[in-house]
Parts: structure tokens; sequence; C-alpha cells
């Protein structure tokens, strides 16, 4: 059954070609681990509410674009393979400044789901 990693974060407005210059980096990375899909979308209708909200979850601050993305998989068991893996991959870790993250990972939030239906 396919699975699907996905995550809702907040990107300073400013930073938006350096988020998709980052994205554009790290999409072939996880599909060289298994990844089967990897889709980035950028918020354009994206409302504050007044319980919760996409804003509200990833505590967006003034200036700041929520960022709604996920990435298939053909089962948990090769993703969790291969983030693990595009995490350690060259191209992605270490101190080059070129992977530094354009938003602030702490209110970055993921996580995975079986995908139930689909048409």
């Amino acid at each position: 059954m396919t699975y699907v990693s996905g995550y809702l974060l907040a990107v300073p407005t400013a930073n938006k070609d350096a988020y998709l210059a980052l994205a554009r980096k790290a999409g072939p990375v996880f599909k060289k681990y298994g990844a089967t899909r990897v889709v980035e979308n950028w918020g354009v209708d994206v409302p504050d509410g007044k319980v919760t909200s996409f804003p509200m979850a990833a505590k967006a601050e003034e200036g700041e674009t929520i960022v709604f993305s996920w990435m298939e998989w053909p089962s948990k068991e090769v993703a969790d393979k291969g983030i693990k893996s595009a995490m350690e991959d060259p191209d992605l870790a270490g101190d080059d400044p070129a992977n530094a993250m354009p938003f602030d990972g702490m209110r970055m939030m993921w996580g995975g789901f079986e995908m139930i239906y689909e048409e």
C-alpha cells in the first residue's frame, strides 16, 4: 500500500527562491532512495482560523507563507529506509551553506500516512 510522508511549515516569503532551490536539490535525492513522487506546494489561499488553521499549526509569523508538501513511497519500510538514507546523503548532509534551511525547522511538522483512498 502506498505510504505518504507529509509536512507543513512556514517559510519566510522572501526565501521562496531559496526554498525552491533546496526542494529541487532534495527531490531527486529522495527519489534516488525510493520516493516515487515528491510534491512541494506554496500557499496561495491559506486563511487564518479562529480555532485552528495551517498558519496557526505552523505558528506562521508576519511575512511567512505556508508550505504543504508530501512524498509518496511504495511502503512505510521503503520510506523509513529512504528518508534515513537521503538525510545521510552527501548532497543533503553536511555543513555546506547551500544546504542551509531557509525556514525555522523547529516549527516544521511532519508525519507518515498510509493511503486509504485515492481516485
